[in-house]
């Protein structure tokens, strides 16, 4: 059982870091292709935050992964098939995310995930094995995802072009647009972020000092004084003139550069606690089995060390792999500066938060192409490198039947080696 285990264990991590090798990169790609930030930069910021976020936050994502795309209760009285198609899960994504990642291509790893699930279920149990409402909400996702982030990135970045880079006083306009900025940002990444920290604080001030507060009290005042405080650092840099052979001389670019190289950080984290159960799903399924004996139905626990197990495969997948998908976003699409790589981040986040507040699962490379793509509309459409595009959605329409015609084929020979 424990060398069983132990294999299952390093099939997650290969899965884990060919997610940070393809997904991952989609939180910097814009960053390091503006030139906000160094590759290596990148890699440390990424790797950091996408760890935190996953092994703080990654257990709902993996709960839902592991008990709803596949009908749990027809595999109760045979938990074992169970634990086997989870094990041809784990093969069939990891291969194909290494086959994108090799040739550049960003796809979701959430749609290799589900694909592969609903492929070995089928074989197993038959049709009604899948859950078909999920799948019919990322299909949903994934054609509306980058049409809204397209949409929002280029309404954020034509208002930024004329009321800021078009202007001949654009240091001067920029200071008027400073707080304005501040407060989208951190609004935006804070409804994503802050609720989850800040909820520990606000249980202990209820619970331990029985001072009953709202819950967004807390997460908001913090977003308040950040984006004070961010405003004020900001106004200090624009005059700042900068270090002598800066890759970004220009002030308002380089000004931009920061506000992009923090949205950056928080796509990262929120990308962790929520991606990270494309990896370790199977795995924390698989232990369940084998702990209880039974099919997890309701919810099941995440033990610590398969969070960790999966958030350090993310970041050493980033590390050695990562360069590809970062150079496809960040360099083969457009030609980005900080300004527009920064409303691409942002449209990027704002897109996430609807859909998970309509309850649609989406994907990161999705609306970050859409954002990065939004851009170019509104610059020149000539400047897009429509290859580039046809390589990367041709990636996306093949993703989940390839994923589900892999999972379904291994499974269907270790059913019949093993069974």
């Amino acid at each position: 059982m424990l060398i069983t285990l132990l294999f299952v264990a390093l099939l997650a991590f290969y899965v884990a870091w060919n997610l940070g090798a393809n997904d991952v990169a989609n939180a910097m790609g814009t960053s390091v292709g503006s030139k906000a930030v160094t590759l290596k930069q990148a890699l440390i910021i990424a790797g950091v935050l996408e760890f935190t976020g996953a092994v703080l936050f990654g257990h709902e994502v993996t709960e839902t992964l592991a008990t709803k795309i596949a009908n749990p209760a027809l595999f109760a009285a045979t938990p074992q098939i169970l634990v086997t198609g989870m094990v041809t899960v784990l093969i069939s994504c990891g291969v194909w995310l290494q086959i994108a990642t090799s040739r550049g291509l960003p796809v979701s790893s959430s749609h290799a995930v589900v694909g592969a699930i609903a492929g070995f279920s089928w074989v197993a149990l038959g049709v009604n094995a899948i859950d078909w409402s999920s799948i019919g909400l990322i299909t949903i996702g994934w054609i509306l995802t980058p049409l809204i982030s397209g949409a929002i990135a280029a309404l954020f970045y034509s208002q930024i072009k004329h009321w800021i880079l078009d202007r001949p006083n654009q240091i001067v306009q920029l200071q008027e647009w400073i707080p304005w900025l501040s407060t989208a940002l951190l609004g935006i990444f804070g409804v994503i972020v802050l609720p989850s920290l800040t909820e520990p604080l606000t249980n202990f001030v209820i619970e331990q000092v029985g001072f009953t507060i709202p819950a967004y009290d807390i997460p908001l005042l913090t977003g308040a004084i950040a984006a004070v405080g961010l405003t004020i650092i900001s106004w200090r840099q624009l005059g700042d003139k900068g270090d002598k052979g800066e890759i970004l001389p220009n002030p308002v670019e380089r000004l931009f550069g920061r506000f992009q190289l923090l949205s950056a950080c928080f796509v990262a984290f929120a990308h962790g606690s929520n991606d990270v159960g494309n990896a370790i799903a199977p795995l924390a399924a698989i232990v369940y089995i084998n702990r209880t004996g039974s099919v997890p139905t309701d919810g099941i626990t995440i033990p610590l060390w398969i969070l960790i197990l999966g958030g350090a495969g993310i970041v050493g997948g980033l590390a050695v792999w990562g360069k590809k998908v970062i150079a496809t976003i960040g360099e083969n699409i457009i030609a980005l500066q900080p300004s527009s790589g920064f409303c691409a981040e942002l449209a990027t986040a704002t897109t996430i938060l609807i859909a998970s507040r309509l309850g649609l699962p989406v994907s990161t490379s999705h609306a970050l192409v859409g954002g990065v793509v939004g851009i170019g509309l509104v610059q020149n459409l000539k400047s897009i490198k429509f290859q580039t595009l046809k390589g990367i959605a041709a990636a996306w329409l093949i993703t989940i039947p390839v994923s589900a015609a892999l999972s379904a084929a291994i499974f269907s020979i270790a059913r019949i080696l093993f069974f």
